[in-house]
């Protein structure tokens, strides 16, 4: 977990580095996740985790549309910006880091509903409907051993991360970039 951690870690910091201008022109979130992922993959695979793949807006699980069971248990297709993850070929664990990102001119639902997704996708599973094995129910996506939630103030160059694991938010800080 400490490995993951300071892989996201690394990559934030290269990220600011690197793109401090397209946040600072309002590029689109899409761009903006797409520019993490191209930072966040070969480090992933430089720490030994070489058969994982940074996607943007992946929304697929076993050929089908990835979904989670909300907290009413109410199936929900869900894409979201940024996963670290095997594309299904490591069943043992297939999700590491899970990443939502707003800008700060989104309205704060926008944030409550991303950092619900991250907290679902993080637990371990659904009170055993689906355990990251794969001998439970796979339609359902969890077991992410992370997720972060990036908000960004380009005015202000600021940032905040909300960090999630086993379906509970276990940090959070900010910085400037």
């Amino acid at each position: 977990m400490e490995v993951l951690k300071r892989i996201f870690q690394e990559s934030l910091n290269e990220f600011f580095d690197t793109e401090a201008s397209n946040i600072q022109n309002d590029v689109a979130e899409r761009n903006l996740c797409a520019r993490f992922a191209m930072i966040l993959e070969p480090k992933a695979k430089a720490a030994g985790f070489l058969n994982y793949f940074a996607d943007a807006e992946y929304n697929r699980n076993r050929g089908n549309v990835k979904t989670i069971l909300d907290d009413n248990s109410v199936e929900v297709s869900i894409t979201c910006d940024l996963i670290l993850h095997s594309r299904g070929k490591l069943e043992e664990q297939d999700n590491l880091i899970a990443l939502e990102m707003k800008k700060s001119n989104r309205p704060d639902s926008e944030e409550v509903r991303d950092c619900n997704r991250l907290r679902i996708m993080t637990k371990p599973n659904y009170d055993d409907v689906y355990v990251t094995s794969g001998s439970f129910d796979s339609r359902y996506v969890c077991g992410y051993k992370l997720g972060y939630f990036l908000w960004l103030d380009a005015n202000n160059r600021h940032y905040r991360v909300r960090e999630f694991s086993s379906g509970q938010e276990v940090n959070e800080f900010s910085g400037s970039f």
